[in-house]
């Protein structure tokens, strides 16, 4: 039963990463692999523990831009947030579909807690997405793994590398764009001069 609070804690702390870097599905598969660990117990257990550590990160993103992010800025993206939390359903929705996707959720929580959205409006969505595109990925693996010489190859794939450029490039999108202009005026405006 240790090995599966090992699976959770690993999951927890990549997940638990300001920054993109390796999918918590990734390490599911290496621990299922090494010590032949039940493919579903696995899943639980990693998904449970990637929610806790995209959770943690929310709360303390706001903390760590505050310090790297001028307030102007700051109060930009709050405003979105306010935005976005009052759209319940739309969040969520928009939630399962990102998390479906084979995207680092990374930038998902990091544009959430620097906007303030409450965590309690994405969970629920993001574990049931987590739990199915993780699912898909772990069993992949699982197949991948037992018919393939190394599973470290796959780590920097053009789909991992891909999937990380475009996770910076959202972030990046989401930092620059102005938008208090963008909802009250209905104009796009960036804005690069955010860095303290």
């Amino acid at each position: 039963m240790w090995l599966y609070v090992i699976v959770f804690l690993a999951s927890l702390l990549v997940d638990l990463l300001p920054f993109v870097g390796p999918p918590a599905w990734t390490v599911m598969v290496f621990l299922q692999m090494r010590y032949g660990l039940n493919i579903w117990l696995v899943l639980i257990f990693g998904v449970l523990g990637s929610t806790l550590g995209r959770y943690i990160l929310s709360l303390y993103i706001p903390m760590l831009s505050a310090h790297m992010i001028k307030d102007k800025k700051s109060r930009d993206i709050q405003f979105i947030g306010e935005k976005l939390g009052k759209s319940g359903w739309k969040v969520q929705l928009f939630v399962l579909f990102y998390t479906l996707l084979p995207l680092p959720s990374t930038p998902l929580f990091t544009a959430a807690g620097m906007a303030k959205i409450r965590a309690m409006i994405i969970l629920p969505a993001f574990l049931v997405g987590k739990f199915t595109s993780d699912m898909i990925m772990v069993l992949t693996g699982d197949y991948v793994a037992k018919n393939a010489v190394s599973i470290s190859k796959g780590l920097l794939s053009w789909k991992s590398i891909s999937g990380t450029a475009v996770g910076i490039v959202i972030i990046l999108m989401f930092l620059f764009i102005d938008w208090h202009k963008l909802l009250q005026e209905k104009k796009f405006t960036m804005n690069f001069n955010i860095w303290k």
